[in-house]
């Protein structure tokens, strides 16, 4: 892989290269992608998603977004910086082509913007619960008229494909997508392969996967252009990461170790003590003590913590991206940034008591328990209405039903699988509580 094909400013549609030289600096394009994902729908629906810990009616908690709108801002400083050190390695990037530090900034910080774009309501049980659905529930029954790899998407229905279906697919009046840019788009796929094999090597781009059968095209278009190498030991469609995708894996693994921590501490589910104890590992080196001392409330100690933790952990992936480039680059790096810090212990220490006090607690467990049961519901009746309309044995309720879907998806689909996605697909792009609003009307509780 090359830097110069990796920056690829080309969108859906080009017929010739876009040159970075031809920019206008006011209106950059890969800026111009922040933009779009900014003002999209299905951007502004994060606002109502959980990130972990379920709205709070006593404090301030992470949603998606603004989970990631900070994933971005870090991811911002990875880019930039590593975009630094890149141009001073590859002078031609710089005197030949115009790159500059910014445009590596604004490409990381628009794919972390939109990393979690394609995630269902209720946290990532509603991947899950997506997926029971289809392994263990009602959908078993399409199996058999459903290729292998098309039904692994449905079982193992994943957030980032369908980020990347949200980013790409064409409908009417808007071919491409949001059509960003391929720099762009390829930064945003963690997992360049299909849902089969599944997991084929420990390779942590092979831990998931990144795009549906029915957007295979797409992905392949972008992975060609940007001249993604193929990974010929994976047995079926794979390819290497683009070299950003570390970076913007590496800002969401900052921002949930030590976010979702201080969302603990601040609802009280991880008493401050423990915080002490753990962040001030990851800080010893940087802390002013005589600053943190005077601070009055947990609030602003842990804050002031938070902000110096996040710091630290920025300069150990650029520090490890800037050692390991030559890997990433030929695709021989094999795990993700942070699994080579030298924090290494201390982040897992982190997530470990995160798991403990705050993914198991009981707001948590409950808001996943609830999730499973309304996703199911929503999703057995939308397909039994969707199914019913193709074969023309729609009932009265079906044609109810039907008439509450949105226009810009297209259910009546020739291929089953298609169908069945599109009803997913559907079911991602609703909020938390317009789940539980559709939900509440199936059960005939419109007005409780």
């Amino acid at each position: 892989m090359n830097w110069e094909e990796l920056l690829s400013l080309n969108r859906y549609g080009d017929v010739t290269k876009r040159l970075r030289k031809d920019q206008d600096e006011t209106r950059l394009g890969f800026e111009v992608d922040y933009d779009r994902i900014i003002f999209s729908a299905e951007f502004r629906s994060l606002q109502d998603k959980t990130q972990v810990i379920p709205m709070s009616q006593t404090d301030f908690v992470h949603t998606r977004l603004t989970h990631s709108l900070e994933v971005s801002v870090v991811a911002r400083s990875l880019g930039r910086r590593v975009g630094q050190k890149l141009l001073e390695k590859y002078p031609d990037l710089k005197t030949v082509h115009g790159y500059l530090p910014n445009d590596f900034g604004a490409i990381v910080a628009t794919a972390a913007l939109a990393h979690d774009i394609g995630n269902p309501p209720f946290g990532h049980s509603g991947e899950k619960a997506i997926g029971e659905f289809f392994k263990t529930g009602a959908g078993q029954e399409y199996k058999a008229d459903l290729t292998a790899v098309e039904y692994q998407d449905l079982c193992d229905f994943e957030g980032n494909a369908n980020g990347f279906k949200i980013l790409t697919q064409s409908r009417a009046g808007r071919d491409g997508g949001l059509r960003l840019s391929y720099a762009t788009l390829g930064t945003f796929i963690k997992y360049p392969k299909a849902s089969l094999p599944k997991k084929p090597t420990a390779h942590v781009a092979d831990k998931k996967y990144g795009f549906f059968q029915s957007e295979y095209p797409a992905f392949l278009e972008v992975a060609n252009t940007l001249g993604l190498s193929y990974k010929a030991d994976s047995g079926e469609v794979a390819f290497n990461r683009h070299p950003l995708a570390f970076l913007v894996e590496a800002a969401d693994d900052i921002c949930y170790t030590i976010i979702d921590f201080e969302d603990g501490i601040n609802l009280g589910l991880i008493d401050e003590d423990f915080a002490l104890e753990y962040l001030i590992k990851l800080v010893k080196d940087v802390i002013d003590s005589n600053k943190y001392h005077q601070l009055q409330t947990t609030q602003d100690r842990i804050s002031y913590l938070r902000a110096l933790a996040i710091s630290t952990l920025i300069n150990e992936a650029i520090e490890v991206f800037e050692t390991y480039e030559d890997d990433i680059l030929n695709g021989t790096f094999t795990v993700s940034l942070l699994d080579k810090s030298k924090y290494k212990a201390q982040i897992n220490d982190i997530i470990k008591l995160s798991v403990e006090k705050i993914y198991q607690s009981k707001e948590v467990l409950d808001k996943e328990i609830a999730g499973y049961e309304i996703i199911s519901r929503l999703l057995q009746t939308v397909i039994q209405a969707v199914n019913n309309q193709y074969y023309g044995r729609a009932s009265n309720y079906d044609a109810l039903i039907l008439k509450t879907l949105p226009e810009t998806i297209d259910f009546n689909q020739d291929s089953l699988y298609l169908r069945l996605l599109n009803v997913c697909h559907y079911v991602s792009l609703l909020s938390d509580s317009q789940a539980d609003l559709i939900y509440k009307k199936l059960q005939g509780k419109l007005y409780s």
